[in-house]
């Protein structure tokens, strides 16, 4: 009763764990957790509007050689034996029957071109290339190289997708899916100047991979004026330029739209979400929000020295045109695209009138490529950027029409690779001694592709996607990495 009725205990007398100076420094901390809280926030939303972060940086299989590719796509089909394959048997024989055609009458054309040896390695290269020819000791050249079919449509599709009857990935985009982006704020995987024929989109597609790797295009089938408005020699903005400031609404304006458009799409896949192309929208609009801010400067090629645009041959007739396509190629790649396609202003698909369409093709691309390694090399972008020159097919060693022009040739043709880790002042395979056939180290477009990818760290066995109840890869069941020409 007395423990009821007595009063309660003095409360001890407790340390004061900090002082009111503590305090308030405690208190300003708060607003860094404030701050970080935010970030998160937005990083979460940036992974809501991005749905499994398709183009976040991903680790490749093994340790790459090659960061980022760099295609030049010579469309039609260059001469192979007047440019990169030398063939003094063929010139020998300028004129006579070809004797590896069964019933023709077909006569072999030796080429009207002088080949010389350039650099240490001794590469053998036409007097076409003399600028390129210069870094000789940069290129691997594949000379060994076949495809299936000498028709167009087919063989560009296959080069680009590794398949001509179905509708597949295509080359940029598998590499989009097993590397991810570097940049958040651009496309992945740009294609320049992009044919609309030889399959047209189905060259840069995503096929039955998510949205998010389609190629981005700038320009169709005909350069647009936008590079001479970069340069300042048009007053008004190019084309592209047109769309990436909106002159009635300002940034939060623009915000609050895409919010409101991407809420109405998520909550439409949350109802479907067997639509993956509601995924792609959603990333797609995104990805056009953030390009605002980073993709004016990229294209802005007024801001090179005179000198970097001598290089290229920016201002020349013969090579502005693709000079400015190649130099816009080396500020994406330094921007983190991991993927760019540069196809040249120029067909290469020379049935008659061989020694003046050769001329003037190969002076078109001759100087940009040249200034493009040269670039690439001085900005240390080259030891770890694959160059790609290749078109679908070569030429045949024997006459067609008038007898100034060649026809076709799928089973024998030279490309050439440069940087990213292969053979620098390398000859890889053959044909056979009039440049008709593939004989020696020779490689398919399968085996290109997994030369590729092997490149870039990723196994093209293990670099699948699964559609249609089983696992798809670039290279279907096939290719060989050239282990040969890595460096």
């Amino acid at each position: 009763m007395n423990n009821l009725t007595s009063p309660p205990p003095e409360p001890a007398a407790c340390p004061q764990p900090f002082s009111r100076r503590q305090a308030l420094l405690g208190a300003a901390c708060g607003f860094g957790y404030l701050a970080f809280a935010g970030l998160a926030h937005r990083a979460a939303a940036a992974a809501a509007a991005s749905p499994g972060s398709a183009l976040a940086p991903r680790t490749p299989h093994f340790a790459p050689r090659a960061r980022r590719v760099l295609f030049l796509c010579m469309k039609g089909g260059p001469s192979h034996v007047d440019s990169f394959d030398h063939k003094p048997e063929l010139t020998r024989a300028d004129g006579q029957v070809a004797p590896f055609l069964a019933g023709g009458g077909a006569r072999l054309l030796g080429s009207p071109f002088e080949f010389s040896q350039h650099g240490e390695s001794g590469l053998w290269i036409s007097e076409l290339f003399p600028r390129l020819a210069r870094h000789a000791d940069k290129l691997c050249l594949l000379r060994g190289m076949h495809t299936d079919l000498p028709n167009h449509p087919q063989a560009f599709l296959q080069l680009h997708t590794g398949s001509f009857q179905f509708v597949r990935p295509s080359l940029g985009s598998w590499t989009l899916y097993g590397l991810g982006s570097d940049n958040e704020n651009l496309p992945g995987f740009i294609t320049l100047n992009p044919p609309t024929d030889f399959g047209g989109v189905r060259n840069y597609g995503n096929a039955f991979l998510p949205s998010a790797y389609q190629g981005t295009r700038i320009g169709s089938g005909q350069i647009p004026e936008l590079y001479a408005a970069l340069l300042g020699r048009d007053q008004e903005p190019g084309p592209p330029l047109r769309h990436l400031e909106n002159e009635r609404h300002g940034r939060a304006v623009q915000r609050a739209q895409v919010d409101l458009i991407n809420g109405l799409n998520r909550r439409r896949l949350l109802a479907d979400p067997e639509q993956p192309e509601i995924e792609g929208a959603i990333e797609s609009m995104e990805l056009a929000f953030r390009m605002q801010a980073e993709i004016p400067g990229v294209l802005e090629l007024q801001n090179e020295t005179e000198s970097t645009l001598g290089l290229y041959g920016i201002g020349d007739d013969a090579t502005d045109r693709f000079g400015r396509q190649c130099l816009l190629a080396r500020r994406l790649l330094e921007a983190g695209v991991r993927f760019v396609e540069v196809t040249a202003p120029t067909d290469w698909d020379h049935h008659h009138l061989l020694r003046d369409s050769m001329v003037k093709s190969c002076a078109t691309v001759d100087q940009p490529i040249a200034g493009l390694l040269t670039d690439l090399d001085q900005r240390g972008l080259l030891q770890d950027t694959l160059v790609i020159w290749a078109g679908e097919f070569g030429r045949t060693p024997y006459a067609q029409g008038l007898g100034d022009g060649r026809d076709h040739n799928h089973r024998g043709f030279t490309i050439w690779m440069a940087g990213g880790g292969v053979r620098g002042g390398h000859s890889h395979g053959a044909t056979d001694e009039f440049g008709y056939m593939a004989r020696e180290q020779t490689m398919h477009i399968h085996d290109l592709h997994a030369t590729i990818l092997h490149l870039l760290g990723l196994d093209h066995r293990d670099l699948t996607f699964r559609h249609a109840g089983r696992n798809f890869r670039l290279t279907d069941v096939h290719g060989r990495v050239a282990h040969e020409i890595l460096a």
